[in-house]
């Protein structure tokens, strides 16, 4: 006859192992919406190679202009825009049109924003105008964010964030802030001798001091010897958005078009 402290170990174990299972399975969730799965970027690799390869070469590249493995275009393109593009071809006779099934054709748009990976991650990238409206609206983006020379300080600039993060980055930003911050990037609280409490942004810090944006967009250059309290926070100001997940595509859309291609 098992123990009792055997049967207790055997049923804390199955409870941690569904415990690790159901928190994996949340974590997951939380994306499910926002981009293609596996199986929709395989299907797209068999179909890209049968039909598109031949132009676009299995690179990407075979287009002047056009590299669809690193997502570049002669103009920025929503996942839509791709579709349009990809059923009705393009003019003068330079790309006929494809008439593929529906899952076909995400199939490609998701091979497309995998980067040619089949075991890669194909974020949904929506309309950018609508983008930028909901950054500089319902999003309240516009009210942390810098963009070309316009918004205040309190958080990053983002006027070429485009260029240096991809849109699997942007989506973990804006659906798990406190996994995508960058430790420069981290609050600080920093109190005075004389009793003075800042926080802000930290910009840059070496051994002897600490320059930050404060709560009032100031920017300040502590030394820390001069100081009783010092704190770098790993929890960002950033809230999870609360966006459906075609506004969440929306606005990577828009935020790809800042600084660079897509």
């Amino acid at each position: 006859m098992p123990s009792f402290i055997s049967l207790s170990i055997f049923w804390l174990s199955a409870f941690l192992v569904l415990l690790t299972t159901t928190e994996q399975s949340l974590a997951q969730s939380a994306y499910a919406d926002h981009q293609y799965t596996s199986e929709d970027i395989e299907a797209g690799s068999r179909v890209y190679i049968a039909e598109c390869a031949l132009c676009h070469q299995r690179s990407g590249s075979g287009v002047d202009g056009v590299d669809l493995r690193l997502g570049q275009f002669r103009r920025a393109l929503s996942d839509n825009d791709l579709r349009e593009v990809i059923t009705t071809g393009v003019s003068n006779g330079r790309m006929p049109g494809l008439d593929l099934r529906q899952d076909e054709l995400d199939g490609i748009v998701a091979y497309i924003r995998a980067g040619f990976d089949p075991s890669g991650i194909a974020v949904k990238v929506g309309d950018a105008a609508r983008g930028q409206m909901l950054f500089e609206g319902e999003g309240q983006c516009s009210t942390c964010h810098r963009v070309h020379g316009r918004g205040p300080y309190l958080a990053p600039d983002l006027s070429d964030i485009g260029v240096v993060r991809t849109a699997a980055a942007l989506q973990r930003t804006l659906l798990e802030p406190s996994s995508a911050l960058l430790p420069i990037n981290r609050p600080v609280r920093a109190v005075t001798r004389d009793g003075q409490t800042i926080q802000g942004r930290r910009l840059n810090e070496d051994t002897y001091t600490v320059q930050l944006i404060d709560s009032e967009e100031r920017l300040r250059s502590l030394i820390k010897s001069d100081l009783v309290e010092y704190e770098v926070s790993e929890t960002p100001t950033m809230e999870p958005t609360t966006l459906s997940s075609d506004e969440v595509a929306d606005l990577i859309g828009y935020l790809l078009t800042l600084g660079g291609l897509r």
